[in-house]
């Protein structure tokens, strides 16, 4: 796991930028993973702005997002189809037939599960998966005590995400209950996971599940077992980590050949 903490959040979204650019010159049909909320919006700003003063080309990318709330069609403002199109899709040159979100509206939920990780799979697997961390620590939908092997699956969301994502709905009570999302098992299946983590919010979590055990109450400490993660963070979400110290000397070190 490599730590990497920048002084801002900008700083921090423009590094991840700087690793799906690199990522699309290599292999221009690379497989992402993405993730929503507020965390990747820098993010997503900064390869469009690749895209759009760059020319970094996604006609041959593939994308999976995470996760989508169940009950929710794409049309709705809350839902991450929603947020996907207005974020991200509508600036870049990805084809729509290359998208893949999980169906908020599936009639049968675990057909559409098993689906979306055989596509996953016909895809060629994902090149570089793209997450945030919650304030239990959990990474995509998976909620404290999700299985460390799990796949796409349906699940009941905690009180605490709930009332942490109603600011995206008119009220908590408006937040849908269960969701569809990507299994730790699938998340960790990647061959690049980068997990972006902002704000003081953020500290407590962070620092359970880069220096923390490994434990499903905190799914996010899996990534240690993972041969390439890198963690981009700010000095707020940092501000718990005992050796930051030391993840600031070894990114001083860094060769410039491993730079994006």
């Amino acid at each position: 796991m490599e730590v990497i903490i920048q002084r801002t959040s900008r700083s921090a979204s423009a590094y991840a930028g700087r690793l799906v650019s690199r990522l699309l010159q290599e292999k221009p049909a690379a497989v992402l993973g993405l993730a929503t909320g507020e965390t990747p919006l820098a993010l997503y700003k900064e390869v469009t702005g690749l895209h759009r003063e760059e020319g970094l080309d996604f006609s041959n990318v593939t994308t999976f997002n995470l996760d989508e709330y169940l009950g929710l069609g794409p049309e709705h403002p809350a839902s991450y189809h929603f947020f996907m199109h207005e974020h991200l899709f509508r600036h870049i040159n990805v084809p729509s037939s290359r998208i893949h979100i999980p169906d908020g509206l599936a009639k049968n939920v675990p057909a559409f599960c098993e689906g979306y990780e055989k596509a996953i799979l016909d895809a060629g697997g994902i090149d570089l998966q793209v997450l945030g961390i919650g304030t239990d620590g959990h990474i995509g939908f998976n909620e404290p005590g999700s299985s460390l092997a799990s796949r796409t699956r349906i699940k009941t969301l905690t009180n605490r995400t709930r009332e942490d994502n109603a600011r995206f709905f008119q009220s908590t009570e408006e937040v849908p209950h269960h969701v569809i999302t990507m299994g730790v098992g699938t998340i960790m299946d990647a061959r690049h996971i980068v997990l972006l983590a902002f704000g003081e919010r953020k500290a407590a979590s962070v620092a359970a599940a880069v220096e923390g055990p490994i434990t499903a109450m905190v799914p996010a400490s899996i990534l240690q077992m993972h041969p390439r993660v890198t963690c981009l963070m700010d000095e707020a979400s940092a501000s718990q980590l005992k050796r930051a110290d030391y993840y600031r000397w070894v990114f001083q070190q860094k060769p410039d050949w491993q730079q994006p």
